[in-house]
């Protein structure tokens, strides 16, 4: 069932636009080449730049994402200070407000600041993952000897250098398991990119299948489904390189001794 929604995608890349407005269908078509020519001939439609575009924004959101909130991760477990646990509730109501709710600030903000029309307003908030934290935080209370902290701390180790070279290799799977989350969430995100970026040469792979969709009279549902089957491939690479780690990473964050 899962893999359905994705076979009906890749099958009515290759049919023309009656044959899918007549309903689903798992035979494929014979106007692949016709819908690539097609999507080939959008000026406004260089499916090279847009996933360039969509890599450099899902790439260093990944990377910032991880390294830091698993950073905060690491703080709330291993320190013990009098607001711990209010720091971590704060963290966690952050989660309840939708993006929809701040997108106007923010981008007043953004724009004051000269910084509209970038890639940082979708890239430096990732360092701020309310869910990376919540999820680390639950898999290094499993995961992370404190006494291997200790121990570290006793033969004059920084924290800096604990944190790097002893905790992050133990929370491989859990980071690798985070890791396709915030790319997927990243790679696939619309509304952000689509009130921060104006400059079509900047446009993210979901912002580009948009385009094919601006024609209220006539969309080729032939090159949409195309168009998203390409945005659809990368990720799709990512999980199989990651997917090892998921249920794994996934098992252990959920547990708590």
């Amino acid at each position: 069932m899962s893999v359905m929604p994705f076979l009906v995608m890749f099958v009515n890349a290759s049919r023309e636009n009656y044959d899918i407005q007549q309903g689903i269908s798992l035979i494929p078509g014979n106007m692949l080449k016709e819908n690539m020519q097609t999507l080939r001939d959008r000026q406004n439609f260089n499916v090279a730049r847009g996933m360039w575009n969509s890599f450099q924004v899902a790439g260093l959101s990944t990377v910032l994402a991880l390294y830091f909130s698993t950073l905060t991760a690491y703080g709330l477990v291993v320190y013990s200070f009098r607001l711990r646990k209010a720091a971590f509730t704060l963290i966690m109501a952050t989660m309840m407000i939708p993006t929809q709710v701040s997108i106007v600030g923010f981008f007043t903000f953004m724009f004051r600041m000269g910084l509209t029309n970038t890639y940082w307003p979708l890239t430096i908030p990732a360092i701020a993952s309310p869910t990376v934290v919540f999820f680390m935080r639950q898999y290094m209370l499993t995961a992370l000897p404190l006494e291997m902290v200790e121990a570290a701390r006793i033969d004059g180790s920084s924290e800096f250098n604990t944190f790097n070279r002893i905790a992050l290799p133990l929370m491989k799977p859990a980071l690798a398991t985070q890791a396709i989350f915030i790319f997927i969430g990243s790679w696939n995100r619309l509304f952000e990119p689509t009130m921060l970026i104006s400059s079509q040469d900047k446009y993210t792979m979901p912002m580009l299948v948009a385009l094919l969709r601006s024609d209220r009279f006539r969309t080729d549902y032939g090159t949409v489904y195309l168009a998203l089957s390409l945005t659809v491939l990368p990720l799709i690479v990512v999980y199989l390189l990651l997917s090892k780690h998921i249920i794994r990473g996934v098992a252990l964050g959920g547990v708590k001794e």
